[in-house]
């Protein structure tokens, strides 16, 4: 399975749709594009991960480290997972208590 992603604008903010697997093989391809709208000076990001079948320990570090990119701007990365394997993922790491979670593109952007 391959990693799609789009970008668009939305209120200013930057809105990621993620969709496929985010592995050890993939997972470089949403660092660079987070890279890149950081370097772009777009430091508020939503990550869309409604699409998203299977995340490993490879994509959890890219977002923690698109986190501390945009941080360093006093920015913000959020991510929209509704899926409860992953968001199971997100509570046994930890990481829902680093990054704001919401449960639709929709909630992330009001």
């Amino acid at each position: 399975m391959d990693l799609t992603l789009s970008t668009r604008e939305v209120g200013g903010r930057t809105v990621v749709a993620v969709g496929g697997e985010i592995d050890v093989y993939t997972a470089p391809k949403l660092r660079d594009t987070i890279t890149e709208l950081v370097a772009a000076g777009n430091y508020d990001i939503v990550i869309d991960m409604e699409r998203v079948e299977f995340l490993d320990s490879t994509g959890l570090g890219v977002l923690v480290g698109g986190l501390k990119k945009v941080r360093a701007h006093d920015g913000s990365l959020q991510l929209v997972c509704n899926q409860d394997r992953l968001l199971k993922i997100f509570r046994i790491t930890g990481l829902a208590k680093v990054f704001t979670i919401h449960a639709s593109a929709d909630a992330a952007l009001t």
